[in-house]
């Protein structure tokens, strides 16, 4: 009868998180038109509602609206299960991540983390890493050499990164002797000054570097890039299967804004209010920050993107681990 309690908490956990972050994905669409519209001086989505606000519901009624096309030489089954495979682990990801400090709601101590596993982070980024299946899957099902080229294109670059994530992460996780993300949050819980960043600053680039590959954005948007190859993987799908790939992602970006905040900002700190206000702060900066960068900057070419992934990034994340290595000895 005691784990009743805690079944219900958790599955009370699930479903918040698959809310809140299902329609923070939708509202991002938003921020980001608008974002691009101020830097790029274009209007933007102003004509649906009161300054575009109502885009994100007529966007979500297309989507669940509209037809669901399958080709009729694909592979059924595995077209289907493809997206399904994005979105699912993109959430699933979202398990070891204490988005909050725990708290007390009427007399019972709420701890916001759905699974607070002693390889929090390794389970994370083993997840994150898992959605490379996801369009794999449908650029081989497609039935659409578009489709396929874009599904190589996705394993070849995720693969690469995924590489540089996780030498980039190895000195942090040195320095603190721990896989939890809530060690690492409490680690630095004695404020600004024992943030991992000013310990860790190659590590803190070469991760933010990697996570822009990892959540397909701009620069390194060649997962799905339409103006080379149609729509990538995607280019086959319509209707709400197209719009789980598009969940994932947004999910993704998400994890991965609370993962730096955690890993090298701090994370919530020693808890309380302002803990919690501080992590959203900060993840939110890393959304705008992802934003940004797709405003300003252009994209680079497939061949540029992995020379610089295994000629650049992975030997400096080396170089880092071997001298973080000697430090901690001497």
């Amino acid at each position: 009868m005691q784990e009743a309690p805690i079944i219900i908490e958790t599955l009370v956990k699930v479903v918040a998180i698959l809310l809140v972050f299902s329609a923070l994905a939708g509202f991002t669409t938003y921020v980001e038109r608008k974002v691009l519209a101020f830097m790029q001086r274009r209007l933007g989505p102003m004509n649906v509602g009161p300054y575009g606000l109502l885009q994100i519901a007529a966007d979500g009624i297309k989507l669940f609206t509209k037809e669901d096309i399958i080709p009729a030489k694909a592979v059924k089954p595995v077209f289907m299960i493809a997206p399904i495979i994005t979105a699912a682990t993109a959430f699933i990801a979202m398990a070891a991540i204490p988005f909050l400090p725990q708290f007390d709601m009427l007399g019972y101590t709420v701890h916001p983390i759905v699974a607070d596993v002693n390889v929090g982070i390794l389970f994370v980024l083993g997840v994150m890493a898992t959605g490379m299946y996801g369009p794999l899957l449908a650029g081989m099902s497609s039935a659409n050499k578009w489709s396929l080229l874009g599904g190589a294109r996705t394993v070849i670059q995720l693969l690469s990164f995924e590489v540089v994530t996780g030498l980039s992460i190895l000195p942090p996780l040195m320095l603190v002797g721990s896989l939890s993300l809530v060690d690492i949050n409490n680690y630095q819980a004695g404020g600004f000054s024992d943030w991992l960043i000013w310990q860790q600053p190659v590590a803190f680039v070469l991760f933010l570097i990697a996570a822009f590959a990892e959540v397909n954005r701009t620069p390194f948007d060649l997962l799905e890039h339409e103006a080379e190859i149609v729509s990538g993987y995607a280019t086959e799908y319509s209707g709400m299967r197209w719009g789980m790939f598009f969940i994932g992602e947004y999910a993704n970006m998400f994890t991965v804004a609370f993962m730096v905040s955690i890993v090298f900002l701090g994370g919530f700190g020693d808890g309380g209010l302002l803990g919690g206000l501080a992590i959203f702060a900060k993840a939110f900066f890393f959304i705008f920050f992802f934003l940004w960068t797709r405003a300003a900057w252009p994209h680079i070419r497939p061949d540029q993107l992995m020379w610089f992934t295994w000629k650049v990034l992975m030997p400096i994340a080396i170089i880092n681990i071997v001298i973080t290595g000697f430090v901690m000895m001497f």
